[in-house]
């Protein structure tokens, strides 16, 4: 196997399991090797048959971590392939085909990688005496959730695997490679919708969100014109043309942070990515826009529940993001937030008394409100009438099949309400919840 002599496709995050097959696939006829170290064997190298069982049991741990299943080497493979970000990939992702040399040297990679594919591990599997291998090469997975990845990305790998296997030709399996990376993009941010920012001592990282809620616009009840206006604003983003930062501000639990979720998921197969940041990260931000500002995706930094008292200054690190630094905010970057204050900031009577202790008051609430008039679109989300509260707890209920005389479902709701939080779309939905959890 010549994985030494790739070109394009190289450090991989996964690559030792890589070399060790390929070391065992080189020295099988070998009796007993020790004079070579395979990748991460120590000083004491194993004898190859050791070695072979090790990559058997790094791919069936694979499969418990990834959820793969059927050819297990193939996933691998296939994993490998769209997890690389190298020149050819990340010009690809988006956009299909490109030109340019680099083609050739991706073409001479993927020549190295269809023998990978089309390798034949009997003689292998014979001369060791191993035929345990044969377990992963039609390996039957387990209905257990991935560790990596949630069921969809899961899916496509493997019917990404399974596509290389039908190609005759490297050209054919560039071809599928290259159409992979138009449609779903390449690494993290080409197969999952949603990210948090974690850091540690080697900096700051954009890592995925793996369980994200699943939820639509059209299951949220209510609320038209704050959604079409949200829609608006997006769609116009994905698109490439000009949009506005986003606030939703309004009263709680009235689905202002599930519409950024619905938006997350109606929107990921157009490019749209979600980027969750807290407060105590803003100082975080200008390393993570470095990070996606020349990706070929749109990303949405979206912030919960953002408010500051008037003694923190954690927002200052957010206005200059957002507009007043040096640095213009990459066309692909927008900020959502929501927020139950339409200010973000507290204000006091006393920041417009006529009797003041600041010789500049106004400079004092230009300053407090100057963050939330960085947003240029502002959504406001108020608390339903009880009728509005009623028809979302009808259509809730229809929506979960709950057998209840209407007349008898809203006595109960009124119930609920009054000693559950008031009239909200959450409080309504808690008492779908409960009806569902007694029946």
């Amino acid at each position: 196997m010549r994985h030494q002599e790739l070109i394009v496709y190289r450090n991989f995050e996964d690559g030792e399991l890589l070399e060790d097959m390929a070391y065992v696939c080189e020295h099988y006829r070998d009796s007993k090797i020790k004079s070579i170290v395979p990748a991460g064997a120590g000083t004491d190298a194993p004898d190859v048959t050791a070695l072979f069982y090790r990559c058997i049991h790094a791919l069936i741990e694979l499969a418990g971590n990834y959820g793969f299943h059927g050819n297990l080497w193939h996933c691998y493979l296939a994993n490998l392939l769209v997890n690389n970000e190298n020149g050819y990939s990340m010009g690809c992702e988006g956009r299909g085909g490109i030109d340019g040399t680099i083609n050739a040297a991706a073409l001479h990679d993927i020549v190295i990688f269809k023998e990978f594919y089309d390798f034949d591990f009997t003689p292998v599997m014979e001369q060791l005496n191993v035929p345990e291998f044969s377990l992963v090469e039609n390996y039957e997975g387990s209905m257990q959730e991935s560790r990596v990845y949630n069921q969809r990305i899961c899916r496509r790998i493997c019917e990404l695997a399974e596509a290389f296997c039908r190609d005759s030709t490297p050209e054919e399996m560039k071809d599928t490679l290259t159409q992979f990376y138009k449609e779903y993009g390449v690494g993290k941010f080409g197969l999952h919708k949603s990210f948090r920012i974690q850091r540690d001592g080697e900096g700051v990282h954009v890592t995925p969100i793996l369980n994200i809620a699943h939820v639509h616009l059209s299951d949220l009840v209510g609320y038209e014109l704050q959604k079409q206006k949200l829609v608006e604003n997006t769609e116009a983003f994905v698109s490439g043309r000009k949009a506005n930062n986003c606030l939703l501000f309004g009263d709680a639990g009235t689905g202002k942070s599930s519409c950024i979720k619905a938006i997350a998921n109606e929107y990921y197969s157009r490019g749209l990515r979600i980027i969750e940041v807290y407060r105590h990260q803003f100082q975080d931000l200008n390393d993570t826009i470095a990070q996606i500002k020349n990706r070929n995706y749109k990303f949405i930094i979206y912030m919960d529940d953002l408010s500051f008292e008037d003694f923190e200054t954690e927002y200052k690190y957010l206005k200059a993001v957002i507009e007043g630094g040096l640095e213009r905010k990459p066309e692909n970057v927008l900020i959502y937030a929501t927020s139950n204050r339409r200010h973000l900031i507290r204000e006091y009577y006393s920041d417009k008394e006529e009797i003041r202790e600041d010789m500049h008051k106004s400079d004092t609430v230009q300053e407090k409100l100057s963050l939330a008039a960085r947003f240029g679109v502002s959504i406001y989300f108020g608390s339903p009438t009880p009728r509005q509260f009623q028809e979302i707890v009808l259509a809730l209920a229809e929506r979960n099949h709950i057998a209840m005389p209407e007349k008898k479902l809203l006595e109960e709701a009124v119930k609920w309400e009054l000693s559950h939080g008031g009239l909200s779309g959450r409080t309504a939905q808690q008492f779908i919840d409960h009806l569902l959890g007694i029946q």
